[in-house]
């Protein structure tokens, strides 16, 4: 489990630096986006090897209605994931759309795997998202303003969201285990 957490912590602390250690990360420059990304590479390896060996210490069980729930969420974090890369309305209206899908994600996971590994996985990152929340809101209080978006735009982002939902269950599927497993 050790493994496990010092990957969260390597991703919060990396995807963090720009907001608890501004002066830092500004120093680094352009080798600092190197840093970062091998950062979070290394984080995530160190997630999966940490999860994939974590001892099963099971916490709770939800009936089959969270399997449902987390696959809707899961859509939505998508379609929320990629509104931030978008000339969608939704990207106007909502402050934090790539966190609030982050978060999402975490939730839906929680809501499916109620073991040990899962909390410190999928609940740690959750934290982290409210945590980087927080910190953009504190370092700049007042939203960035965005564009209206357009209908065209709400289509894109439709089609891709469930494009890519499609690969992500596929995924799933391939190597385990299957969103749809009841």
């Amino acid at each position: 489990m050790i493994w496990l957490v010092i990957g969260v912590l390597l991703w919060a602390i990396t995807h963090s630096l720009k907001r608890i250690a501004p002066g830092l990360r500004a120093g680094m420059g352009d080798a600092g986006k190197a840093v970062v990304a091998l950062a979070s590479v290394a984080s995530i390896v160190l997630m999966v090897i940490g999860f994939r060996a974590a001892p099963e210490t099971p916490l709770w069980t939800f009936g089959s209605w969270a399997v449902y729930l987390n696959n809707l969420l899961m859509l939505v974090a998508v379609a929320f994931l990629g509104a931030g890369n978008s000339k969608s309305r939704l990207r106007g209206k909502l402050r934090h759309p790539m966190l609030t899908g982050f978060l999402l994600w975490s939730v839906g996971h929680l809501l499916v795997n109620g073991d040990m590994a899962s909390v410190v996985l999928f609940g740690g990152l959750g934290l982290w998202a409210m945590l980087a929340i927080a910190l953009i809101n504190r370092d700049e209080p007042a939203p960035l303003q965005f564009g209206q978006g357009t209908l065209a735009g709400d289509i894109r982002l439709g089609v891709i969201s469930v494009v890519l939902y499609a690969v992500i269950v596929g995924v799933h599927i391939w190597i385990g285990p299957s969103p749809f497993a009841v």
